[in-house]
């Protein structure tokens, strides 16, 4: 019991830094920064219009590279944060064919499964065809963490090809 409190209590401590991150230094007058319209910083011209705020965004895992074997999704993953509640996660990948190895997208229980990319209790949620075309969608619907991985070949993409990453969606804001 002392385990899982402290997991979910290091949890915490690490929704709540990304958090603080996101939202730190916003009129720093970066072409990203700001929604506050307080107008100082270095570029004070570049003043942004109060309660000016973005929805929900559809993300493509990868950008360009898409998800296939031999990418680093949680370097990629840390790259592209934050995301946000209700984004959507698309996971574009080729169907199998001889030229391909097919992909699949597993969603983790728990971060131990995770990390050890045990596919025991992870549930599939997109199969080697659902990729294909304008790929499978996934929308970040809750605050929790979300733990995805390829399934294929056991977990063997998974385990040494880097594809598996992790996110904790933030709230959006509004000023």
């Amino acid at each position: 019991m002392g385990f899982t409190f402290a997991c979910r209590l290091m949890l915490l401590v690490a929704a709540a830094s990304m958090l603080g991150v996101s939202h730190a230094n916003k009129d720093w007058g970066s072409p990203k920064s700001s929604y506050t319209g307080w107008g100082w910083g270095w570029n004070s011209t570049n003043k942004h219009p109060l309660n000016e705020t973005q929805g929900p965004q559809k993300i493509i895992v990868g950008g360009s590279q898409n998800w296939h074997f031999g990418f680093n999704y949680s370097h990629w993953a840390f790259q592209n944060a934050p995301f946000y509640f209700n984004d959507t996660l698309v996971f574009k990948y080729d169907p199998p064919s001889n030229n391909t190895f097919p992909h699949s997208v597993y969603l983790f229980p728990d971060r131990w499964s995770y990390l050890n990319c045990n596919l025991k209790r992870a549930k599939m949620i997109a199969n080697a065809t659902q990729g294909d075309g304008d790929g499978f969608e996934f929308v970040l619907d809750k605050w929790s963490p979300f733990y995805f991985a390829c399934g294929e070949r056991n977990g063997i993409h998974c385990k040494a090809g880097g594809m598996k990453f992790m996110v904790v969606p933030l709230f959006r804001f509004h000023y």
